[in-house]
């Protein structure tokens, strides 16, 4: 077995750790995806979540999680050439409030309350040495 840093086993769920936070996928590993999930791979994968999967919801699971490949699979295959990333499908446009002060400075008032403060700041004990 071929274990990632992640603790992937890298021959059935080719995946490379971009940084810690992130997985992506290289052109290669895409054709991976198209692996056949099975209970196996549900065990697996409920192992490393640390999820219980009962007997009796197995196959639900194995059907689920091969519509979401197929799914990926399906929208890997639209061209995208020549269409800009958009962060709103809808042609919407945010209406933002006007930004201006709607109450009053009351916080010599609320830090009367406190038990220190300097310069209008809360002070408070240290916790990370």
């Amino acid at each position: 077995m071929n274990e990632t840093p992640l603790g992937f086993d890298a021959d059935r769920f080719p995946l490379t750790q971009k940084d810690s936070a992130h997985i992506t996928f290289d052109q290669n590993q895409y054709e991976a995806l198209n692996m056949i999930i099975d209970e196996e791979v549900v065990l697996s994968i409920a192992e490393l979540a640390q999820l219980e999967i009962l007997p009796e919801h197995m196959q639900e699971y194995v059907d689920s999680l091969s519509n979401i490949l197929d799914l990926v699979e399906e929208m890997q295959s639209v061209d995208t050439d020549g269409v800009e990333p958009m962060s709103n499908p809808l042609d919407g446009v945010q209406r933002l409030r006007a930004d201006k002060v709607s109450e009053v400075n009351q916080r010599d008032q609320l830090q009367e309350f406190a038990p220190e403060t300097l310069h209008g700041l809360y002070l408070v004990p240290r916790v990370v040495e």
